[in-house]
């Protein structure tokens, strides 16, 4: 729910929480209970909306017209790239026979290759 300002003629300002549906509803003063019309100083603010909810909301509102592209950051490929990802890990030597069979000398013996 939000909180609203109100002007009592007699009291002064005061902020009350009520509901969406009677933002146009007088509210009773909490000093004199006489009813108070709304003023419209501020925006409403809503109150249980934790700091740190308000926080995430607004970066996500930031970034979710501008997604990250690949030509932006000055990489051809993705981030499991070998080539150009960033993950620093080399492929794997092969040793090529005459006949065109492929070996991996670093590979396990058992293994056997295609």
């Amino acid at each position: 729910m939000p909180m609203y300002d109100y002007e009592c003629a007699a009291c002064g300002d005061f902020t009350a929480l009520r509901p969406m549906a009677e933002y146009r509803d007088p509210q009773p003063c909490p000093g004199c209970g006489e009813p108070a019309r709304r003023a419209m100083r501020t925006a409403p603010a809503f109150s249980s909306v934790s700091g740190a909810t308000r926080k995430a909301h607004g970066i996500n509102e930031r970034s979710a017209d501008k997604p990250a592209l690949l030509s932006e950051s000055g990489r051809k490929h993705g981030p499991g790239c070998g080539c150009c990802g960033g993950s620093g890990k080399k492929g794997r030597p092969v040793a090529r026979a005459p006949d065109g069979s492929k070996a991996f000398p670093t590979a396990r013996p058992w293994m056997i290759s295609h």
